[in-house]
């Protein structure tokens, strides 16, 4: 089931390389989106898309009990921008699509894509039911560029350290 978020923050990008957890290479491209909780048609749109995966699967009353969802309260979460946020990670193994407002392609040396940035982002929703355990999963097809936003963290891009100088050096 595929799902279009608009103007989503982005966070914990890793666009460019595979993700990298506990010291280890997932082997994964990944992000996570955060949504405004009072961005009710949106946390909407993608219950209804776990919904209709998990139909879809296992056919309509036939759902099996203890699957885990991919949406998140940002509220459990310790980290900058989270709070009244729903938040959900997509990842895939194919590097994703990856575009400026005007579609042309964004490469990792044009630095537009931050965690903190806005961003829209085309994902699948699909179910895992297998030894790894039960879960309704995101993958991650495209980020657009919307526009930007506080970096999380303390991201800088080395020229804000230095001050312009003027004529005398």
């Amino acid at each position: 089931m595929k799902v279009v978020l608009k103007n989503v923050r982005l966070s914990f990008p890793s666009l460019f390389a595979t993700e990298v957890y506990g010291g280890e290479d997932t082997g994964k491209y990944a992000a996570t989106f955060l949504i405004p909780k009072s961005d009710t048609k949106t946390v909407a749109t993608i219950e209804q898309a776990c919904k209709q995966a998990l139909i879809e699967k296992y056919g309509e009353g036939k759902i099996p009990k203890g699957f885990k969802l991919p949406l998140v309260d940002g509220d459990d979460k310790e980290y900058q921008g989270y709070a009244d946020h729903v938040c959900i990670k997509a990842s895939t193994k194919k590097r994703p699509t990856l575009v400026n407002r005007d579609k042309t392609p964004i490469v990792e040396e044009d630095g537009i894509l931050y965690g903190g940035c806005y961003v829209n982002a085309s994902i699948d929703v699909w179910v895992m039911d297998n030894q790894y355990g039960k879960k309704v999963l995101a993958s991650l097809n495209a980020i657009q560029f919307v526009k930007d936003g506080e970096a999380f963290g303390n991201a800088s891009n080395g020229a804000d350290d230095f001050e312009d100088l003027d004529d005398e050096f």
